[in-house]
C-alpha cells in the first residue's frame, strides 16, 4: 500500500431513486463541493443539488458554483446576529428550495439547535479527522501535535455538540514523518472526496429504507 492509499475500502452504496435533493453549505473554497458536483456529473451520485449557500462574500465557492450552473446564494453571517437569525435564513432559503437533505462540506460556523431540528437527521458534516479524535476548527494541526500515526476524516449527522453526531463513514489516513500541516491536510481530503458522496448516498438510503 502507499503513502496516499486509504486504509479504509471503499464502500458499495445503492443509487438512490428518485435522486435526492441537497443543499450544500460552504465557507471557503469549495473543494468538496466541486467533489460533490463531480459525482453527480458521472452518476456515481443520485443526487441533484438544489443550491449552494455561502457565508463569506468573495469565497472562492461561489465562482465554482456559477462554473457549474448551481444557485449561489450569500448569507453572510456578519449581517445577522444571534446566530439563530443566520440559521432562520438558511432554512427559510433551503426549505424554498424544496432541499431534502443538507451537507456541511467545509462550513466553518457553528449550527444553532434551530437548524438542527429543521433537517434532524437530514444533515451531515464531513472532518478532517477520525472522530471522535480531534474535534474542532484545527483538527489537521492538533493530530500532528499528538504525534499520531493515523488520522482521516469522517462524515457524521450534525448534533448541537460539535462535531459529535452519530458516524456515517470514516476513512483513515497514515500520517508519514515529514509531514506538515498541508501535505497531511491534501492526503486527508483527497479521502474526504472519496467518501462524502457515499456517505451522502448511504445516509440517505438507510432513511428511505428505514433502517
Amino acid at each position: 500500500m502507499s503513502s496516499d492509499s486509504p486504509i479504509s475500502p471503499t464502500v458499495t452504496t445503492p443509487p438512490l431513486d428518485p435522486p435526492v435533493r441537497l443543499g450544500i453549505m460552504a465557507s471557503g473554497t469549495g473543494s468538496n463541493f466541486v467533489a460533490l458536483c463531480d459525482a453527480v456529473s458521472d452518476r456515481t451520485l443520485s443526487a441533484e443539488i438544489a443550491v449552494l449557500i455561502y457565508n463569506n462574500p468573495g469565497a472562492l465557492v461561489a465562482e465554482r458554483a456559477k462554473e457549474r450552473n448551481v444557485p449561489a446564494v450569500l448569507l453572510d453571517h456578519r449581517q445577522y446576529k444571534p446566530r439563530e437569525e443566520l440559521d432562520r435564513a438558511i432554512v427559510a432559503e433551503l426549505q424554498r428550495r424544496n432541499v431534502e437533505w443538507v451537507v456541511m462540506a467545509g462550513w466553518m460556523r457553528i449550527v444553532t439547535p434551530l437548524l438542527i431540528e429543521a433537517f434532524r437527521d437530514r444533515a451531515l458534516n464531513i472532518h478532517p479527522s477520525l472522530l471522535p479524535s480531534f474535534k474542532g476548527a484545527h483538527a489537521v494541526e492538533n493530530a500532528l501535535d499528538a504525534g499520531v500515526k493515523i488520522t482521516g476524516c469522517t462524515v457524521h449527522y450534525v448534533r448541537e455538540q460539535v462535531d459529535s453526531g452519530p458516524i456515517v463513514m470514516q476513512a483513515a489516513v497514515p500520517v508519514l514523518p515529514d509531514d506538515t500541516r498541508d501535505t497531511l491536510h491534501a492526503r486527508i481530503q483527497a479521502q474526504e472526496y472519496r467518501i462524502l458522496p457515499q456517505a451522502i448516498a448511504l445516509a440517505v438510503h438507510r432513511s428511505r429504507s428505514g433502517s
